[in-house]
C-alpha cells in the first residue's frame, strides 16, 4: 500500500480515508460554508495539501450526486494535479459554476479524486489503414 502525505488546513472537515473493496476513489469536502447564486463561479477550497509520488498525478472529478444536490458543474470538468503542486499551502480546489442558488455546508462531500500513473512517452505513426473493424458512428454506441 502507498503511503501519501496530507497536510489539513482545516480541522472542520473529516481526514481522508481509503476504503478497501468500496471503490478507488476517495471523497473531498468542502473545507468551508459556501454560499453561491445561480451564474456565480468559484473556487471551493477543499481543505487539503498533498505531496504525490514522484511520476503520479490527481484526477478530481464531482461525485455523481454533486450536481443533483448542489446544483453545480465543475468547470474544467476533471482537474488534474501533478505531483510539482506539493507545497504546504497549494490547497487543492474544485472550480464551480451554479447553475441555481445553493448552499454547501463546511465537510459535506462535494468531489472525488484517485491517483495514476503518467501517461508514459508514446510515438505517433501514421498509416493508410487501420487494422479494427470499422464500426461506423461515434463512440462506444457505433450509432450517430
Amino acid at each position: 500500500m502507498e503511503t501519501i502525505k496530507v497536510r489539513y488546513l482545516s480541522d472542520q472537515i473529516e481526514k481522508l480515508c481509503w476504503i478497501e473493496g468500496k471503490s478507488d476513489w476517495i471523497d473531498l469536502r468542502c473545507a468551508e460554508d459556501v454560499k453561491l447564486k445561480a451564474g456565480e463561479y468559484r473556487r471551493i477550497p477543499l481543505g487539503i495539501a498533498v505531496e504525490l509520488p514522484k511520476g503520479y498525478e490527481a484526477h478530481i472529478v464531482p461525485r455523481s450526486s454533486t450536481f443533483q444536490n448542489y446544483g453545480i458543474i465543475q468547470t474544467n470538468h476533471m482537474g488534474v494535479v501533478d505531483e510539482s503542486y506539493c507545497g504546504n499551502n497549494d490547497q487543492w480546489c474544485m472550480p464551480v459554476y451554479a447553475v441555481r442558488d445553493t448552499q454547501i455546508r463546511v465537510n459535506e462531500r462535494i468531489c472525488q479524486f484517485r491517483i495514476v500513473k503518467h501517461q508514459p512517452a508514446l510515438r505517433f505513426e501514421e498509416v493508410n489503414q487501420l487494422t479494427g473493424e470499422d464500426r461506423g458512428g461515434f463512440g462506444s454506441t457505433g450509432r450517430q
